[in-house]
């Protein structure tokens, strides 16, 4: 007598892959934050996109995206990275804001905090702007210490004027 099987349940449907995103399709911010970091860091070593995407074997539009937090950077590639930028790994996670951490979709559905549908929750630290980081780049170029020291004390007394004014 042959063995018959017992009949296979069905398996449930596949969910699509959001790719690590937010439910609302917007990278998830912790993306944003580890991308953010390597622009920093690149800009301060005063490297460009192509450069870094040709020491790591990728054209600069995949950087540019990974800048933005667009695609995700997986381990070994995060491993290149710090070894091409001269950091440790978790100098692309130093400071992460706790908001960040907190909507991330894990710990968001883990209960940790709520969604924020809100785009300005992914603005970028005022430190990381270009602006900011091209100030640094210039004083540091400045050669002479006693010159960038009184660069430094010009910009105090000018933030100082502003804030008496309000």
């Amino acid at each position: 007598m042959a063995k018959t099987e017992p009949p296979m349940e069905p398996s449930p449907p596949r969910r699509p892959s959001n790719r690590g995103r937010m439910p609302s399709g917007q990278p998830n911010p912790v993306d944003v934050h580890v991308g953010t970091r390597v622009r920093l860091r690149r800009t301060l070593m005063g490297m460009s996109q192509e450069r870094l995407g040709e020491a790591i074997g990728l054209t600069f539009q995949q950087v540019q995206k990974y800048e933005r937090g667009a695609n995700r950077i997986g381990a070994s590639r995060l491993f290149d990275l710090s070894r091409v930028l001269d950091v440790p790994v978790s100098f692309f996670y130093d400071d992460m804001s706790e908001l960040v951490r907190d909507q991330s979709p894990l710990a968001v559905a883990r209960g940790a905090a709520g969604l924020s549908e809100d785009p300005s929750g992914f603005e970028a630290d005022p430190l990381t702007r270009r602006e900011t980081l091209e100030l640094v780049r210039a004083y540091y170029a400045i050669s002479d210490p006693q010159v960038r020291k009184r660069v430094y004390e010009l910009a105090k007394a000018l933030a100082a004027a502003d804030e008496i004014k309000k």
